[in-house]
């Protein structure tokens, strides 16, 4: 079967599916059809978008031996297609805190060009930004939690830029006012006292109104992660680990809301500590096979080599995991230090007000690689390499953990009242500006020139 789609006039001649794609003659995630390329131009091109829109819902599914197990909730062809098409390789930086630093005074320099920070990326190979997105990161007398202060508002003004740079988007949903990590899921304020069942709902329903705006706004995510860091599960108590069955319950609640209103998304689930492969067994396992938790595109993985394991143990982690799911991978956090020098006269805090980086001395030892300039470079080259060797081609690529968090005096990990919503004693600061790929001036670091110059086999 070769079924002809509707074509557009100079840009798509036609769009073709193949049965055998689905009937086994060859792999499903090796295939790139040239409905690929489509899908990639119509974030660009509405016009074209709903072409392929039209194109799609004209073929005769029926026909297709697997469409019961790849159609999406609601049935649709844009869902099919979605999971049949190979992620493109990512090459992608999480930039949350861009809104913030730049009001507090943050530039940008490529060899000593002063540049605006989404371009300057793009620059250097950047195909993809990250964005986090809080519920109400404020208290409730309105101060702010600082951190980028990603409500919706700000998160919408930086994914407008990433659009108009021609760049993919990734939403990440944290479902808490501030940060969630496996440290800490607090549930939003205005959640605080929901049972199970109510937080369910109120998932899917932030999921679907987020979205929605998104949407409306012209700034469609092409990729969804439904919670940050689930490794201890999220909306604590309810969705703690080993509460897995309420986990499922409220991840599939958000993934159900993102294939209703944007069907073309990838879906992202995402953990730390990606040098722990009894981790990510046991969460994924629960999930899928356990729970029956709805279905979704991409295994997300945080690993910093300080805290999560060596790149051999990462290695071990995603070779088996990609087998074991069927899912692409892509290490949605990461970064290395380019320096130890302190950066205190930049932030101008004093010394008891701030926290310094995250990569204390002790830290620095467990990595093999030094944090100078060079030693992110080898660290990056390194990293590729392992996800050269994800079996089936499943690694599709990394974003860089806030590439551009300068320490401006102004911006840090937390205010004095997103210490008292999370109830951490702090103190505040900037832990991450010798981790990024720009020096405590703005200036891009070599380890960009290696990232653009990567070609991925």
């Amino acid at each position: 079967m070769l079924r002809k789609c509707r074509k557009t006039a100079d840009e798509i001649s036609a769009v073709f599916l193949c049965k055998d794609l689905f009937g086994g003659y060859m792999p499903l995630n090796n295939y790139r059809t040239y409905v690929y390329s489509c899908l990639y131009k119509s974030a660009k091109n509405r016009t074209l978008f709903s072409h392929i829109r039209i194109a799609v819902w004209h073929i005769d599914l029926s026909c297709l031996p697997c469409y019961d197990k790849y159609r999406c909730a609601n049935g649709c062809a844009i869902g099919l297609l979605r999971r049949m098409i190979m992620l493109n390789y990512i090459k992608g930086m999480d930039i949350s805190s861009l809104d913030e630093i730049e009001k507090l005074g943050a530039k940008f320099y490529d060899h000593g060009e002063e540049g605006e920070l989404i371009q300057i990326l793009k620059s250097y190979g950047t195909n993809y930004i990250r964005l986090r997105l809080w519920n109400d990161p404020k208290s409730p007398d309105g101060k702010p939690y600082g951190a980028g202060n990603t409500d919706y508002a700000a998160t919408l003004r930086m994914a407008k830029r990433v659009k108009e740079a021609g760049l993919g988007f990734l939403l990440d949903f944290h479902y808490s006012d501030f940060w969630a990590d496996p440290g800490k899921q607090r549930k939003p304020k205005a959640w605080a006292d929901y049972n199970a069942g109510e937080l369910e709902q109120a998932v899917y329903d932030f999921t679907k109104e987020m979205m929605n705006s998104f949407v409306k706004e012209n700034a469609v995510p092409d990729m969804v992660q439904v919670g940050n860091e689930l490794s201890n599960g999220l909306l604590w108590p309810e969705g703690q680990v080993p509460n897995y069955g309420n986990i499922a319950r409220f991840v599939s609640a958000g993934i159900r809301a993102v294939k209703e209103t944007c069907p073309t998304a990838k879906i992202m689930i995402h953990l730390d500590n990606g040098g722990n492969n009894a981790l990510y067994r046991e969460w994924f396992d629960q999930y899928i096979r356990v729970n029956k938790g709805e279905d979704f595109d991409i295994i997300g993985l945080s690993y910093y080599p300080f805290w999560h394991g060596s790149l051999d143990d990462l290695s071990d982690n995603m070779n088996d995991i990609a087998v074991r799911y069927g899912k692409e991978l892509v290490i949605a956090e990461v970064s290395m230090g380019h320096t130890t020098e302190d950066y205190m006269d930049y932030e101008k805090l004093a010394p008891g007000d701030r926290k310094g980086m995250a990569t204390k001395p002790a830290l620095c030892e467990k990595v093999p690689f030094p944090m100078t300039r060079e030693g992110q470079c080898d660290f990056m080259k390194a990293l590729f390499e392992v996800l050269e060797k994800v079996p089936e081609n499943k690694g599709r690529g990394f974003f860089y953990w806030e590439a551009g968090w300068l320490p401006v005096a102004g911006s840090g990990w937390a205010t004095e009242e997103a210490l008292a919503y999370i109830k951490e004693a702090g103190p505040g600061g900037n832990e991450w500006a010798n981790q990024a790929l720009f020096d405590y001036d703005g200036n891009a670091l070599p380890a960009l020139e290696v990232i653009r110059d990567y070609q991925p086999r």
